[in-house]
């Protein structure tokens, strides 16, 4: 079975959460955006990844904003389910974007990415990366992979989410809206796509926006049946 939860920022204590434990062999994690994991190549990091590697399920994740976007991209890039990824470890994957993956006959579109809302500060501080937003090429592969599939498909999974969904939540929150190019595109294909849900992280928030969009932080939520575990 598969279960989407949200950013991590590298917070190992994510995974005492006791919805967790239920998990078992065969079974996947997936991680809307921000995974944290892969980051400095510190001793610390190592042993995280180690803790990880012992989990009887499997840990997959799309990339958010917040990443180390030249060691994910250094990784070995294999394909697992029918699409693209880096290859972590044994049981930990990098969905990478604009991939189509099947698990269990079901379909699963993944695009991670987005904008910084503190881009300012990191170009400052030299810690922002452009390839955290996706190219031209990834959201082409992308929008022709869902073509491919007469724009069906089961499940996406993003970091960011449509524009009017980013806009109803934030506006709603007395927050000033921030849309980017990547909101736009997810817009277009919320418009020409079938999907019985859409899974996004970015907003940091626990929230069934309708019975088929959901925004997941801390959540750990079956896919098929879109219940809490």
């Amino acid at each position: 079975m598969v279960y989407i939860t949200g950013d991590m920022h590298g917070d190992i204590s994510r995974f005492n959460d006791p919805a967790l434990k239920k998990l078992k062999k065969g079974d996947i994690l997936i991680v809307c955006g921000d995974f944290g994991f892969i980051w400095d190549g510190s001793r610390k990091e190592a042993a995280n990844i180690r803790r990880l590697e012992k989990k009887k399920y499997d840990i997959c994740f799309i990339d958010g904003t917040h990443e180390n976007f030249a060691a994910l991209n250094a990784l070995p890039v294999s394909e697992w389910e029918g699409g693209k990824v880096h290859e972590v470890a044994s049981n930990i994957r990098h969905l990478m974007r604009g991939q189509i993956f099947k698990i269990d006959n079901m379909t699963y579109f993944t695009m991670g990415g987005g904008e910084s809302p503190d881009i300012d500060i990191r170009f400052e501080t030299n810690s922002w990366s452009k390839d955290e937003f996706p190219s031209r090429e990834e959201m082409i592969e992308g929008a022709n992979n869902l073509e491919n599939l007469n724009c069906k498909v089961d499940f996406i999974l993003t970091h960011e989410p449509p524009v009017k969904v980013k806009s109803f939540l934030m506006l709603k929150d007395g927050e000033q809206t921030a849309v980017n190019g990547l909101n736009t595109y997810f817009e277009e294909l919320a418009g020409v796509c079938t999907y019985r849900r859409w899974f996004f992280g970015s907003l940091h928030l626990d929230k069934y926006v309708s019975s088929s969009l959901v925004s997941v932080y801390q959540n750990i939520i079956a896919a098929v049946t879109g219940e809490i575990a």
